[in-house]
């Protein structure tokens, strides 16, 4: 499979995927060190023999820590550590405690990676679906070795506001009734809304490849391209994709997508 492309061209990618949370890839092959961690609480694994180099994994909505299995299967065979954990209402911590929302996650990423650096020296970042946009909250004065992206959400404002315009609800009684239901599963909040017009994405310096699904139904194209162009990112376009895929025969080529963004990293 070609390597990203320069200067955020889009390159068709012949095999059909598609993504947001990643799928655990069943029955895995490989001989890799793997061990459950906390970090101040937080359920976490990290695979690999002892280095100073690191993949950090932020997974999207309905993902959990165990996601990372696929990249530590490509990255710790080539020196690299992989460490995944569990968000708020994720993983092991679907019960209880905080709320899969950026004033809860973003503190907490930030914590987790000044656990990182106090113990890496090189650290690389792997996001995906709104995973991605939790990065770019909580990492923007930060710069990594590489950043990895996958079916990322990148301009939630864009994306909130489809979903109001699509449910028919305005800005003005959005303030009023503070949530809103929706019939396609997930309220509207003014308290999330006002926060993502707070927290606009200005700041990025990690060269990022993202890996982006033809067909997706959440991200536009635009959108990718217009911060792959603003932020000097690198775009590979999976033709036929979606947003989210699961399948063994989609994880294959996920997984030799990852293979190529590691080598390109060495």
């Amino acid at each position: 499979m070609p390597g990203p492309p320069e200067g955020g061209r889009a390159l068709p990618l012949t095999t059909p995927l598609g993504l947001s949370s990643i799928g655990v890839v069943e029955d895995l092959e490989m001989d890799v060190e793997k061990r459950a961690d906390k970090i101040s609480g937080v359920p976490a694994i990290l695979w690999g023999s002892h280095s100073d180099k690191i993949y950090v994994c932020v997974h999207g909505q309905g993902g959990n820590k165990e996601e990372a299995e696929l990249l530590a299967s490509v990255a710790c065979r080539r020196g690299w550590q992989v460490i995944g954990f569990d968000l708020p209402e994720h993983g092991d911590r679907k019960r209880g405690g905080s709320a899969f929302a950026p004033w809860h996650v973003v503190p907490e990423l930030s914590h987790i990676l000044s656990y990182i650096k106090e113990r890496w020296t090189e650290i690389a970042l792997f996001a995906s679906s709104i995973g991605a946009w939790f990065s770019l909250l909580s990492f923007s004065g930060e710069t990594f070795k590489r950043c990895l992206f996958v079916s990322p959400v990148l301009d939630m404002k864009h994306l909130m506001a489809n979903r109001m315009l699509r449910a028919g609800v305005s800005e003005e009684r959005l303030k009023r009734e503070r949530s809103v239901p929706t019939s396609f599963g997930e309220a509207l909040s003014w308290e999330y809304w006002t926060y993502v017009l707070d927290h606009p994405i200005v700041k990025w310096e990690t060269p990022t490849s993202i890996l982006y699904a033809e067909n997706d139904d959440l991200v536009p194209f635009d959108t990718v391209q217009h911060f792959a162009q603003k932020f000097n990112g690198a775009v590979s376009v999976m033709k036929n994709g979606e947003h989210w895929f699961h399948t063994p025969q989609q994880m294959d080529c996920l997984r030799q997508w990852l293979d190529c963004q590691v080598k390109h990293n060495e």
